[in-house]
């Protein structure tokens, strides 16, 4: 996990060394820039493959050729073998595979590419540009006087002084050969192709496990852990990381009531951490830690969005927490729109439901993704995230939704995730409370839904919040919370160049799945099994 800046047509070394100054945290352990012609890339670099000799730029062809990364491949061995005695590999890191997979297929390389990434490149008079197909690793761009530059954030483009600020779109290339290239895509929905109960159990355990495994990729020295909520994403991931690494690292985060009652995340942790021998790790922090850390997380979360920050802030905090064990953490982003978990999704007429999960794919890639990317890299720490392995993607687009929430006509219930559950009933993998635990969000279990919402209905009056809308019209500000985060990310994001790139969520649009949810171990609410 790296932060990568550049510019490409002008030799503006000054302007990339102030973006690399505006994300240390991104790459504690090495820096570096490299010009060649009218191109200056810099990287700050997390070492986690090839830790001795990894730096970047990478180069090759004494420096007619380069490239700079923010990611990890993990099919790079594969592809390394079968390249062969062709290229001299300098390093052993992943990065260098695909430049010389580039100087071998050109920008057709990236569809070869397994991983998360967002890198760029340059081979003599060309260069290319590029993001993993569903934009877990971030990577902005823009122009000043026909010259484009790039970076991994938000307020590292903001130095650059472009007129406005673009996301990079997920799945796509860039040359200036073929401009924009899309080379991947949600795939199509075809729900029909996979019916039989037994046959997509099975296809879906040894996909995730796959997908799980693959993504312990690092040095021996780098340690990797998990996050485990107790709730059925995390905790599924943490099992089948758990077999590979005895004692795996688990984190969690939650609260405490005015009564002293722990959040629900607290207790179904413990269970899971339990069954599956994990070192456990626990942070209960405070109603006063929740607002001392707000302004810090809008801050580097780069938004103002009211349901990104309210995740943020308990990721904020277990992210703390985990960066005082390991380099590399794995999350459960993801499953909630491959598998219909979202509670609103149960209001959808059978035959939309997966269309809206589709949906909710294509847009992580500036919304939990980047709560993901920003709280981590914040604390130096690498976020995974196995459910959005492409292979799982394409599965799931072949599961019908009603195995994905399953109906009981005799009681009128709706069990979200069910064929996820039942793909992993009587393995071993997890205890049935576990397994078969009533969904939350994510601030409900760890006991901070409404205090974000609370703080911001005491500090902005009706009048502030439509003065603020009305002096901002580039901003989506559709509620006093979200003026109230507003004002405070203006603090440290005032360009209104920013402002185009910022994604919006537009999930939770119904009460349901704000309902405040508590008793999910050891209450009333419990998915009959």
């Amino acid at each position: 996990m790296c932060g990568i800046a550049g510019c490409l047509g002008v030799n503006d070394i000054s302007t990339v060394n102030r973006m690399l100054d505006a994300m240390p945290h991104r790459g504690p352990d090495d820096r570096d820039i490299h010009t060649f012609n009218n191109i200056v890339f810099g990287h700050t670099r997390l070492s986690i493959v090839d830790v001795k000799k990894g730096r970047q730029p990478i180069l090759a062809n004494d420096g007619q050729a380069g490239i700079i990364c923010n990611g990890e491949i993990y099919n790079f061995m594969k592809i390394r073998k079968r390249l062969g005695d062709k290229y001299h590999f300098m390093t052993d890191s992943d990065t260098e595979v695909i430049l010389h997979l580039y100087q071998e297929k050109g920008p057709d390389c990236v569809k070869e590419l397994d991983g998360m990434f967002a890198f760029a490149l340059f081979s003599h008079d060309s260069f290319m540009l590029a993001r993993d197909p569903v934009g877990i690793k971030p990577l902005y761009y823009g122009y000043v006087r026909g010259n484009l530059y790039f970076a991994s954030e938000l307020g590292a483009m903001s130095l650059a002084g472009v007129d406005e600020v673009h996301e990079f779109p997920a799945g796509t290339y860039y040359t200036p050969e073929n401009g924009f290239v899309q080379y991947y895509q949600v795939p199509e929905i075809q729900d029909h192709l996979l019916t039989d109960v037994d046959e997509v159990c099975e296809k879906i355990r040894e996909n995730f496990v796959v997908a799980v495994k693959k993504r312990l990729l690092a040095d021996k020295e780098i340690h990797i852990g998990s996050f485990c909520s107790g709730g059925l994403d995390s905790s599924l991931v943490a099992a089948v990381a758990a077999e590979e690494i005895p004692n795996l690292h688990t984190f969690v985060v939650g609260m405490k009531d005015k009564f002293g009652v722990e959040s629900d995340d607290l207790k179904a942790s413990r269970i899971a951490a339990k069954h599956i021998g994990s070192t456990h790790h626990e942070l209960i922090y405070t109603e006063d830690d929740y607002y001392e850390a707000l302004p810090t997380v809008i801050n580097k979360l780069e938004t103002y969005d009211p349901s990104l920050v309210r995740c943020a802030v308990p990721c904020y905090f277990t992210c703390k927490l985990a960066a005082d064990y390991v380099t590399v953490v794995l999350t459960g982003e993801g499953a909630d729109e491959l598998f219909n978990g979202y509670h609103y999704m149960k209001h959808f007429p059978v035959e939309e439901q997966n269309k809206e999960g589709r949906r909710g794919i294509g847009t992580l890639h500036n919304i939990n993704l980047q709560r993901a990317d920003r709280m981590g890299m914040y604390f130096s720490l690498e976020l995974r995230v196995p459910f959005l392995d492409v292979a799982m993607i394409g599965l799931a687009m072949k599961i019908p939704p009603v195995l994905k929430i399953r109906h009981y006509e005799e009681d009128g219930s709706k069990i979200e995730k069910w064929i996820l559950r039942k793909a992993f009933q009587d393995t071993g993998y997890l205890p049935d409370d576990i397994l078969w635990r009533y969904k939350v969000q994510y601030t409900q279990g760890a006991g901070c839904e409404s205090l974000g919402e609370r703080l911001a209905e005491s500090e902005i009056s009706e009048g502030e919040y439509e003065r603020i809308k009305a002096e901002n019209p580039k901003a989506k500000i559709n509620s006093r919370e979200a003026a109230y985060y507003f004002k405070i990310f203006r603090k440290y994001h005032p360009q209104d160049s920013v402002l185009g790139s910022i994604g919006i969520w537009t999930g939770f649009d119904f009460a349901e799945e704000r309902e405040c949810v508590s008793g999910t171990m050891d209450g009333s609410f419990k998915h009959a099994r």
